[in-house]
């Protein structure tokens, strides 16, 4: 008796019933005094995490939740808002290993669940993800993306009609300009960031009911973070036609710029190609290295039926710019700074 009256005491301080089951939200606080009284999702998401987070995601218990995510698709938007409310205070005490379990469960329920209130549960995700984002902790950061990627992976049953991805593009475009004084960490966060937009692009550009990703003020931060990346390449690759094995940021970047130019419409390729030019002529590249390569791979990349053929010169291997500084035998022209 005088146990249990211990235990009811560390969260019944302030009196009365409706403050006693408001304190005791954390369930180590209390023995388990109240486990009983807690609804049965927040019981099995509790029991996920191990009493060392070291230990890692408790496999048994993490297939009962699902099961029951699976049983009960009502539930997954309570599931998800508790997770993520678990996330925010594990970050605040700086519990780096509960984060890491937290997210490895959301992942998890992505794939198992695809339910029509998975809607509601992708926003307490997003949340998640965005508040590891803005972590200034590298590992948080890439954990992070490599949540993001997974879940832009994943075909949805159901549109969303309010899900923006503004936020997600500024972010990822700022890891692509990553400047960390370790050479490792700088290429990690890089690759990182370059791998989070070619997610965003497969994540929306189908999706008519998400943000336009051919936005000018999308495709301004988009494009200058893959040339930014390709430029870091002394030695451009001698098939610009093909993908390249993606070891290194400015092979994937590489790879991205294909994708994104093979996703493009007839009606956007102008969205695309000015922010190219604009970054070229900010950084002088034209003249320097890399702009020849980049407008093969965009050529070699861009659907076939967008392409237009001109009457042959006299001797294309020889055609020189129009504009003052250029040099002669550049395989391409620029006969204006931008398209009209």
């Amino acid at each position: 008796m005088s146990s249990l009256t211990t235990n009811v005491g560390c969260c019944s301080d302030s009196g009365w019933l409706s403050s006693f089951f408001k304190q005791c939200d954390t369930p180590e606080c209390c023995s388990g005094c109240c486990s009983a009284l807690r609804p049965r999702y927040k019981r099995l998401v509790d029991s996920i995490f191990p009493t060392n987070p070291q230990d890692g995601l408790v496999r048994n218990n993490m297939e009962k939740l699902t099961f029951y995510s699976l049983s009960s698709p009502e539930k997954l938007d309570r599931i998800g808002e508790y997770l993520a409310q678990r996330v925010a205070r594990d970050i605040t005490r700086h519990r780096n290993g509960n984060v890491i379990i937290a997210m490895e469960a959301m992942d998890q329920l992505l794939v198992a669940c695809h339910a029509q209130s998975l809607n509601l549960f992708v926003e307490s995700f997003l949340k998640m993800v965005h508040r590891l984002l803005e972590c200034h902790e590298p590992d948080m950061q890439l954990l992070a993306t490599s949540s993001f990627v997974k879940f832009a992976n994943i075909e949805e049953d159901t549109p969303s009609y309010h899900r923006r991805y503004d936020f997600f593009v500024s972010k990822f475009s700022s890891l692509c300009h990553n400047n960390h004084n370790d050479p490792d960490i700088r290429n990690r966060l890089r690759f990182a960031g370059l791998k989070g937009l070619k997610g965003v692009v497969r994540k929306t550009v189908n999706d008519d009911l998400q943000v336009n990703i051919w936005d000018e003020i999308h495709m301004e931060k988009i494009i200058p973070s893959l040339l930014f990346n390709m430029q870091e390449n002394h030695q451009s690759s001698e098939t610009p036609d093909s993908p390249q094995e993606e070891t290194t940021p400015w092979t994937l970047a590489e790879n991205c710029l294909r994708e994104l130019m093979g996703r493009v419409t007839f009606g956007h390729i102008r969205s695309v190609i000015r922010p190219v030019l604009k970054h070229l002529d900010n950084h002088e590249l034209w003249v320097k290295s890399g702009a020849s390569h980049v407008f093969k791979v965009i050529m070699y990349s861009i659907q076939v039926s967008f392409k237009v053929l001109s009457p042959p010169k006299k001797n294309p291997e020889e055609i020189t710019f129009q504009e003052k500084g250029a040099t002669k035998n550049s395989s391409f022209t620029k006969e204006s700074k931008y398209p009209n």
